[in-house]
């Protein structure tokens, strides 16, 4: 294999593929990128056996061939070339190494043979759909922070994807949950899409499907099957079993009956909950929320670091009650609200709270309360 690239190509493919490599394996060739190179391209892979990410740049092969390299030490190596360079990658059977050179510098890395890379299957992956970019990214970033980090309850380590109909309209949903609070962020439902099964991809899977769709066009091919799901970006794509499990009943969770309707400034609130947080305990991170006609009353009580008492103006009219929240939670929502105003929906003290976006209808989140 011989091939000249340009730097900033190779550095932007490899970026891409080297993150699904884990820092530590018991399977060498687990760390390594497979360099495919074939006509005008190059073609780079890369593996946790539960995720592969392919990506290609254009090359000028001189000779054709596939070898693996060390993942992570060939991105830092190129990384640290100058900007502009061109970088050559050879492989011979004379040298049983990888030798990277550009300008005066002149790397040789070992290498582990192509045809031991496992490569993941995409049997079953039927009925692609095209999925707007800005779409898919809002989906993600809406949901995201919820999904769970407790390994005992798996099925939540990811984000449910599937299709529901509403009113005659099918609707793309996203929805994670840790059982503490719950995210959901929905759009229409592009053509083709409905009747595919759901799927919970794994939070790993998200975060590099999100770190892609940076570099991707206007429109990402989505397809999934009971077992795996592939997003491709164009020139990348990802391909990545799917957690094997029941999502949980979401829906019966959600509020319909929350009447309390508290209006109040996003921003103002975030501020005033952040400040009175810093004194609470670290576990618990209680916050009581004593809510009033036209305030809502936010106080910490710490038995060693003291108490914090902040009052906010709020839009309400109902009777008084009062109810705690974790503060983390209460912000992670907050940051997702992109109007001035956030609308909280609240049952009883022990209900589950329904917090909205007036700007956009199609996301919802639910609060539990702490027990204090």
């Amino acid at each position: 294999m011989k091939l000249t690239i340009e730097r900033a190509a190779l550095l932007k493919a490899l970026g891409h593929v080297q993150s699904a490599v884990e820092r530590r394996n018991t399977i060498p060739i687990l760390s390594n990128v497979l360099l495919s190179a074939e006509r005008d391209k190059l073609t780079f892979s890369a593996t946790d056996l539960d995720m592969e990410i392919i990506d290609e740049a254009l090359a000028q092969v001189d000779q054709p061939g596939q070898i693996t390299a060390p993942a992570h030490t060939l991105y830092e190596i190129v990384r640290k070339l100058p900007e502009g360079a061109d970088v050559s990658l050879s492989f011979t059977g004379e040298d049983p190494r990888l030798t990277v050179a550009a300008g005066r510098s002149r790397f040789n890395l070992p290498v582990l043979p192509a045809g031991d890379f496992p490569v993941m299957s995409s049997d079953g992956l039927t009925g692609q759909v095209g999925v707007d970019v800005n779409d898919l990214i809002r989906l993600i970033d809406k949901t995201r922070f919820a999904i769970s980090t407790e390994e005992t309850r798996y099925y939540l380590n990811g984000l449910y994807l599937h299709t529901v109909v509403e009113n005659g309209a099918a609707k793309l949903r996203a929805v994670a949950t840790d059982g503490h609070r719950l995210a959901l962020a929905e759009m229409a439902a592009p053509e083709g899409a409905a009747g595919a099964p759901g799927v919970i991809v794994p939070r790993k899977t998200i975060g590099e499907a999100r770190r892609l769709l940076e570099d991707a066009g206007e429109a990402v091919d989505l397809a999934v099957s009971p077992q795996k799901v592939r997003f491709d970006f164009g020139g990348a794509a990802l391909t990545s079993k799917v957690i094997d499990g029941n999502f949980p009943d979401y829906v019966r969770v959600i509020p319909r009956d929350n009447d309390r309707v508290m209006m109040v400034d996003n921003k103002l609130f975030a501020q005033a909950v952040d400040r009175v947080a810093t004194i609470s305990a670290e576990k618990s991170r209680s916050v009581r929320m004593a809510i009033e006609p036209g305030r809502v009353i936010l106080t910490v009580r710490n038995m060693e670091a003291g108490q914090a008492v902040e009052e906010v103006e709020v839009d309400y009219a109902g009777e008084s009650f009062e109810l705690s929240f974790n503060a983390r939670y209460l912000l992670d929502v907050t940051d997702q609200i992109g109007a001035e105003q956030a609308e909280f929906r609240f049952g009883g003290p022990n209900d589950p709270a329904l917090v909205l976006d007036p700007v956009d209808p199609d996301v919802r989140y639910v609060l539990m309360p702490l027990r204090v």
